[in-house]
């Protein structure tokens, strides 16, 4: 690769993570073709992506984009899992696959501003997504309607429970 082919490798992966909501770089040595395939439309279908990079390019694009503190995840061949929609997403993925596949190695990632280790992205995987964080949320801000509409309707189902012992125990008399 001649100079220019370089910079605009690094051009590249820096426009592919700008605006990314989280990166996670990942060891594949080991992986065959097919299961490293298998992964990329995995993660296709939650709208992430798989890219294999260049150490050495990926670390000057990176810095370019002001995400320092990851040099150390790149000692080997690596690949960077992004997303520029939920970052719990890519995460699962990464981490339920390599359970499968010990080939594939968490080294780490970058959230927020913030470098992540191998635990933080377990943690991050063990995240609802984000629909369901929404679901509860919603549900937590109508808890207090639905808790009234409930205590009105025992003050007057009481009140029917009532009339119908009453009326019950007046026909027992006559």
């Amino acid at each position: 690769m001649n100079r220019q082919e370089k910079e605009a490798q690094v051009e590249f992966i820096k426009e592919k993570f700008k605006n990314s909501k989280s990166l996670i770089f990942t060891g594949y040595r080991g992986l065959k073709v097919g299961e490293i395939s298998d992964l990329r439309s995995k993660l296709y279908e939650s709208q992430s992506s798989l890219k294999v990079v260049k150490n050495r390019m990926a670390k000057i694009a990176l810095k370019d984009l002001g995400i320092n503190d990851v040099d150390k995840f790149f000692n080997n061949p690596t690949a960077i899992a992004y997303t520029d929609v939920d970052p719990v997403d890519p995460a699962k993925i990464l981490v339920g696959f390599a359970k499968d596949h010990p080939h594939l190695k968490l080294r780490g990632g970058f959230l927020a501003g913030q470098v992540l280790s191998l635990m933080d992205i377990e943690m991050l995987s063990k995240l609802p997504t984000r629909e369901v964080l929404y679901s509860r949320m919603l549900s937590s801000m109508l808890a207090p309607a639905s808790n009234t509409v409930g205590v009105l309707a025992a003050v007057s189902r009481g009140l029917v429970t009532a009339i119908a012992a009453i009326r019950d125990k007046k026909e027992k008399l006559n």
